[in-house]
């Protein structure tokens, strides 16, 4: 056993992850019978060891982002790339680790969603140590949206796990008692509303304590976006309503503030990673300054940047860019998402495909739908490789 797991390490790049006290655990919450939640807990723990064997490397930036691809409860001590502060943080609100990597796989989704038809299109890259690659070491626009929409998903995964009561350290916004008041009059307070500022809170504690660590332009730069990208989930909190009285009148109304769709977050910082601002680090290293150039100066929530961003055209590995090579474009688009954009004017390859679909469709009583199976041949586009020979790997 103990070669074995020697050998499992080397292979892994020396991943420090111990099984046997993962089974150990495991074991001794089955006999002691404890809390289907204990349970559960422990197995997480189990599938999180052999993954962390599988993913892990001994140097991880912005590891915490890992926590999305393991999908279960996380061995604390064993996280490569953790700060003395995370590494507490984790080990004090077990709990709150399943809600982080809620949050890591919610904003890798809404981030591929913005960016679906674009050049760089949020790709992960699977066994890399910093997830996307050298992307987020460049303090590029690309780099600041990253940061603002990761601090946004934890903010969003921590407040929603405290409001559906699955952690133990928070529960609904206990502020939010007595009565209120809005444009439309008064109201009592209830229900439960969502805790934001506890969401808020904890993703600033965890998240920023490793940019804490440094002092520099880049550091300076991810605690400014994952500032705008917490302030953001609060931007579209809402208020909910229910009315009371005969025949649903509003005589009486009970509300509670409740956070947005995460999408909406996700449009608004995209919007903000359009409008980015470069910036460079002033004189005492503690702020700001802009080109002389600069049409205004950035405020607490604008996206920051202080690199300018690769085209993203051609696989390079410097930079982290994959390149268009292959991508689907759309001919009769004139957006990003069209070839000669797309594509880098390259060209694009033409290939015909058989599509079967249902169609016809009709409602026969009772009570079935019955359609046809229609087969129609598309176009599918997609962009040209460069043309030459070491396009690959420009390292």
């Amino acid at each position: 056993m103990r070669g074995e797991r020697g050998a499992e390490n080397r292979a892994r790049g020396h991943c420090r992850v111990s099984l046997s006290k993962a089974r150990t655990h495991l074991r001794r919450v089955s006999r002691k019978g404890t809390h289907p939640r204990g349970l559960r807990v422990a197995s997480g723990i189990l599938a999180a060891s052999l993954l962390l064997l599988l993913l892990f490397t001994p140097q991880v930036d912005s590891s915490w982002w890992y926590i999305g691809a393991l999908g279960a409860r996380v061995i604390c001590d064993n996280i490569p790339g953790l700060v003395n502060k995370q590494r507490q943080l984790c080990q004090r609100h077990p709990d709150l680790m399943q809600s982080v990597g809620d949050g890591a796989q919610e904003w890798i989704r809404e981030c591929q969603h913005q960016f679906r038809y674009h050049r760089w299109n949020c790709s992960t890259l699977h066994r890399h140590h910093a997830v996307f690659g050298r992307v987020v070491q460049r303090s590029s626009r690309e780099a600041a949206f990253v940061y603002a929409i990761s601090s946004a998903g934890v903010v969003y995964a921590v407040t929603q796990a405290c409001s559906q009561g699955e952690l133990r350290s928070c529960n609904c916004d206990p502020h939010k008692r007595g009565q209120g008041r809005d444009e439309r009059g008064n109201f009592d307070w209830g229900g439960c509303s969502d805790h934001v500022d506890y969401g808020i809170k904890f993703a600033k504690a965890f998240i920023d304590a490793r940019e804490r660590t440094v002092k520099d332009a880049h550091a300076l730069m991810n605690l400014h976006n994952n500032r705008c990208g917490r302030m953001a989930v609060k931007h579209f909190v809402k208020l909910e309503c229910k009315c009371h009285g005969v025949s649903g009148s509003c005589e009486l109304r009970t509300c509670w503030s409740a956070m947005s769709d995460f999408r909406r977050t996700g449009d608004f910082l995209r919007k903000k990673y359009n409008a980015a601002i470069e910036v460079t680090l002033n004189q005492d290293g503690t702020g700001f300054a802009v080109p002389s150039n600069a049409l205004r100066r950035p405020t607490k929530n604008d996206l920051v940047y202080v690199e300018s961003s690769p085209d993203y055209c051609v696989m390079d590995k410097a930079v982290g860019s994959l390149g268009t090579a292959g991508r689907v474009c759309n001919k009769s688009s004139h957006g990003p998402d069209g070839c000669e954009v797309m594509c880098c004017g390259r060209g694009y390859d033409t290939t015909r495909i058989r599509r079967v679909t249902q169609c016809e469709c009709k409602f026969r009583w009772c009570c079935a739908v019955e359609c046809k199976n229609c087969e129609e041949f598309v176009d599918i586009h997609s962009c040209k490789a460069p043309k030459h020979a070491d396009w690959q790997d420009k390292t």
